[in-house]
């Protein structure tokens, strides 16, 4: 792919004074914390363009890092005939309208199904390796198993760099769609509640005031019989399942969520096959041509058939 490219980042305002490596961990997801570690080592991370820093240097809002990520090889993992759908392909990236049920990229228990190694197949191999990380090329973020919709992922190393610094500097507007329990009181709202790592339950979040901040916008778009709404989701930041957490906070979990509260509606004749949340549209500039790109996803089948069930019942 090249050599890596320079990666530039400003310490947004509000965040209070950190370790360097801590910093760039947080608001660079996407890269794995022993990549970091290795660009300290290697002299590979300077404030302001100067020296080089240790990873335990304190950096403030408005300090600005420059730092190269070691290359990594996708040795590992095989491509496989996974078919896809795809909404927006270029040179340089690549957008999906992910199915609910799959997995983005490999980790413990996973098998050879995920995104990545269907994409791997799709690209011939032409993902960035710009992460460092042999198990995620091309990832620039995630949607969980159980979310289906539009997920992007770089094709080329200057367009990691470029959709990495978007989704740190919260540039690039995301708008999701939930069917939820019961009707909120208002037809619009904002949660703005840290999120961390369930303390008994690893494989869960919660909100909790150890947790990293994490803020959701929503909407009320319709309603039926106070028993279940449609809303818009527009996450500003990108925590481990956020939009599910959040709402299950704001006493509206999710249809199908059972990990974050959901149970079945009495007087309600509807059967939810999974978690009723997908990723409905992405705005951004495109990292390379800098022309505007508007990604919409069409809902999954079983989510379109709830809506008109509801419909039948509730507005005949």
């Amino acid at each position: 792919m090249g050599s890596n490219p320079l990666i530039t980042f400003t310490v947004p305002p509000g965040t209070a004074p950190a370790r360097a490596d801590k910093v760039l961990a947080h608001y660079h997801p996407n890269l794995s914390r022993s990549l970091i570690q290795r660009a300290f080592e290697l002299g590979q991370v300077q404030l302001k363009g100067t020296m080089p820093i240790q990873k335990r240097h304190k950096v403030s809002m408005g300090d600005t890092l420059t730092f190269t990520i070691p290359q990594a090889e996708t040795k590992s993992l095989e491509p496989v005939p996974i078919p896809l759908d795809v909404l927006y392909e270029d040179d340089h990236l690549i957008a999906i309208n992910k199915v609910r049920g799959q997995v983005v990229h490999p980790g413990n228990g996973t098998g050879p199904d995920t995104l990545v190694h269907a994409l791997l197949h799709h690209c011939r191999g032409k993902l960035s390796t710009q992460s460092g990380d042999d198990t995620r090329p091309g990832v620039v973020h995630r949607l969980d198993k159980e979310t289906s919709g539009v997920i992007l992922f770089a094709k080329t190393d200057q367009a990691y760099v470029g959709l990495n610094q978007m989704f740190a500097n919260r540039t690039i507007y995301k708008e999701y769609l939930a069917l939820v329990t019961g009707v909120p009181e208002l037809a619009s709202g904002t949660i703005e509640q840290p999120i961390a790592r369930h303390p008994k339950v690893r494989t869960r979040m919660c909100v909790a005031p150890s947790g990293r901040s994490a803020h959701t916008d929503w909407r009320v778009e319709a309603s039926w019989g106070q028993k279940i709404a449609l809303l818009h989701c527009y996450p500003h930041t990108g925590r481990t399942h956020q939009i599910r957490v959040h709402l299950s906070y704001l006493g509206h979990p999710i249809l199908g969520d059972a990990t974050y509260g959901y149970r079945p509606i009495q007087k309600v004749s509807i059967e939810p096959k999974g978690v009723q949340l997908h990723a409905y549209r992405l705005k951004l500039q495109h990292p390379i041509t800098e022309k505007p790109l508007c990604l919409g996803a069409d809902l999954p089948k079983d989510f379109s058939l709830l809506l008109d069930q509801l419909r039948k019942q509730f507005e005949r």
